[in-house]
């Protein structure tokens, strides 16, 4: 207790985040509602990842109609291909997407201290702490997911060869910035490097996934799923018992141009084995006159989904949970739902993930994610303002966590349902550099291009020597990690599962990795390194 009061002995904090009142509160209750109410706002960036991730779902697996003509039978094939490339879906949906609050706490953090020569460590700090949350404690949980005896492997090892070098040239390339070419501080031609060089990344790893000759790894791969997330949860059921898919492959006949071939349903209901539907067409009357009727009963549709979602939010109890013999189980979920209920009925508004194949929801699922991360940096400064304790410490350890949430979650899923380790793992090293491209890039662009400007003044940045030193703790704990990798893939031929007691003590490892950089690095920040 005597060490959290010398900490608090500075003057009192006379900032507040609702009310002026707030100041008349003591130190350490005013610490305790204002880390609750960043454990809340944590607790609504998990409430809105389970809607972001539906949405990109439905993006990735928007198709397009690709019509080839068979030169000897002359008969059109169409063939519907997925428009997002495998490898480009996991670096900028998933990868972009799942890091959104970390960048956007940066960039408003950037954006705040416009007009001040010396950035704000509140965002650098929380990149580079949730680059060591995904390294490490998301590994150990992906490594846990499977059953036990469940092996899964990296398909293609070339694209991640390539994901995992420009990881972590992302943070030899921060060093450098930091400590080689510009000491403590950053120029505008430097931030704009550093955003250029996700683009680089995209190159690369789409040249490697197409195998471009001259620039790409010579490593075979494995067969992959076509799916990029098999097994999907649909957003809304057409009946309890019918499924409804359409066919890859739609043949139509030269001779046949008096009828229109609708899509292929295969309906998982055995009485029904209807497999294909014609229907003539005359003067496109009654095609068009469906295509009214379609569209008038999406719009009635539409509103009765987005209706739902309202009905669906407030909804204390669902039915599972009313057959419960368990009282006391009930009433805690019942609790637990009260306590989402708010965010609930929020995210109620963003429009059902259908819609424009998934881009409006995944659109408004971040724009919610950004007025979170608004929030987070309100409390996140009167923490800091009222115990004293260092901003940056903050950022790395409980920012870091909990707007690493989302990446936590899309790992875990996507660990649980791909029958390959790819885009589980892609998600954590695509992040990384995601951080440092985009996180960390663009508000040092932000504040660079707006000094050269104002006061042709490069950008210097807080506790540099604490940033390196932490950058130099990270890449030796990351070396560790991602040799256990190559590890389990010598002995058990997969990253991820393997024999339960092995797959729990990489998990510990991991932990443990995680444990000694925020220990350094804190000890480093404190001043006592």
């Amino acid at each position: 207790m005597a060490g959290i009061s010398s900490i608090m002995g500075h003057e009192k904090c006379q900032r507040y985040l609702i009310f002026n009142a707030e100041t008349a509160l003591g130190d350490y209750f005013r610490v305790f509602l204002y880390f609750l109410g960043l454990a809340y706002c944590f607790l609504g960036l998990s409430a809105i990842t389970a809607r972001f991730f539906k949405s990109m779902e439905n993006v990735v697996k928007h198709t397009r109609e690709v019509v080839e003509v068979d030169p000897v039978t002359k008969i059109e094939v169409i063939r519907h291909e997925k428009v997002w490339n495998y490898t480009i879906a996991d670096i900028s949906l998933l990868a972009f997407g799942t890091s959104f609050p970390q960048i956007s706490l940066a960039t408003i953090d950037a954006i705040q201290n416009l007009g001040n020569l010396n950035a704000g460590g509140l965002g650098p700090g929380t990149l580079v702490g949730s680059a060591a949350f995904d390294l490490f404690p998301i590994h150990a949980v992906c490594v846990v997911v499977p059953k036990a005896g469940e092996l899964k492997k990296i398909a293609d090892l070339g694209v991640w060869l390539v994901e995992l070098f420009w990881s972590f040239w992302a943070y030899i390339w921060l060093y450098i910035i930091l400590e080689v070419w510009t000491p403590n501080v950053v120029t505008l031609w430097e931030a704009l490097l550093t955003v250029l060089q996700y683009g680089l990344l995209l190159t690369h790893a789409y040249a490697q996934d197409k195998r471009w000759p001259y620039i790409s790894l010579p490593i075979a791969r494995d067969e992959r799923p076509e799916d990029w997330v098999p097994e999907e949860t649909p957003c809304f059921k057409q009946k309890s018992h019918e499924k409804v898919e359409y066919s890859e492959i739609i043949q139509v006949n030269e001779e046949d141009r008096d009828t229109v071939d609708i899509f292929s349903i295969h309906s998982s209901n055995p009485r029904d084995t209807t497999m294909y539907t014609r229907v003539p067409q005359i003067d496109g009357i009654i095609e068009n006159s469906d295509k009214a009727k379609d569209s008038m009963l999406e719009d009635t549709h539409l509103l009765t989904i987005w209706g739902q979602q309202f009905v669906d939010a407030l909804m204390l109890e669902s039915h599972e949970s009313k057959k419960m013999n368990n009282v006391y189980l009930r009433i805690a979920q019942i609790c637990w739902q009260l306590l989402l209920l708010p965010w609930r009925f929020l995210f109620a508004f963003v429009p059902p993930c259908h819609i424009a194949h998934g881009w409006i929801s995944f659109i408004c699922s971040l724009l919610f994610i950004s007025g979170i991360a608004y929030i987070v940096t309100k409390l996140t400064d009167l923490i800091s303002c009222v115990t004293g304790i260092n901003a940056y410490v903050i950022a790395f350890t409980a920012l870091a966590s909990g707007t690493s949430w989302p990446d936590l979650v899309a790992s875990k899923i996507a660990a649980e349902r791909q029958k390959t380790a790819d885009s589980a793992i892609a998600n954590i090293t695509c992040s990384n550099s995601v951080n440092i491209y985009v996180g960390i890039g663009v508000p040092w662009l932000i504040d660079t291009l707006y000094n050269f400007i104002a006061y042709r003044e490069p950008l210097h940045i807080q506790n540099a020597g604490g940033l390196s030193f932490s950058l130099i703790v990270f890449f030796c704990t990351s070396v560790g990690c991602i040799s256990v990798l190559v590890v389990r893939r010598l002995v058990f031929g997969a990253e991820l599962g393997g024999p339960r007691l092995w797959a729990w003590i990489t998990a510990v490892f991991f932990m443990f990795l995680w444990i000694i950089f925020v220990v350094l690095s804190s000890l480093k920040v404190s001043g006592f390194i």
